[in-house]
C-alpha cells in the first residue's frame, strides 16, 4: 500500500491557497517550488510555500481528503492550517 500526503501550498502574502495530493511530498513542493509546470495555477500565483501537510498511509484516503478540502470553504482550510502552523511558516524550506 502506497502512502499518500494532502497539502496546503499559498504563496508569500498568504492570499492563495492550492490544495494538492501526492505520494512524494519532498518531491512535489519542490517541483512547485520550481515552477515545473510554468502554466499551472501554482506557477501563476507563485504558490510555493508549503503551510499544511498530513499523511495517509493509503494514497487513496488522502485524495479522499483533498476532495473533501478542496470542496470546503476558504474559512475551514485556514483554520486548519492556523491550528497546526499558526505563523503560516513554509514547512519546506529551500
Amino acid at each position: 500500500m502506497k502512502e499518500g500526503f494532502v497539502y496546503i501550498l499559498t504563496n508569500k502574502n498568504n492570499t492563495t491557497l492550492y490544495v494538492g495530493v501526492t505520494s512524494n511530498l519532498i518531491m512535489r513542493v519542490q517541483e512547485h517550488k520550481e515552477k515545473k509546470d510554468k502554466n499551472s495555477f501554482t506557477a501563476r500565483y507563485n504558490l510555493n510555500k508549503l503551510v499544511y501537510y498530513k499523511t495517509f498511509q493509503n494514497i487513496g484516503d488522502a485524495i479522499a481528503r483533498e476532495k473533501q478540502l478542496k470542496s470546503g470553504n476558504r474559512a475551514n482550510k485556514i483554520d486548519l492550517i492556523e491550528r497546526e502552523n499558526p505563523e503560516w511558516k513554509d514547512l519546506i524550506e529551500g
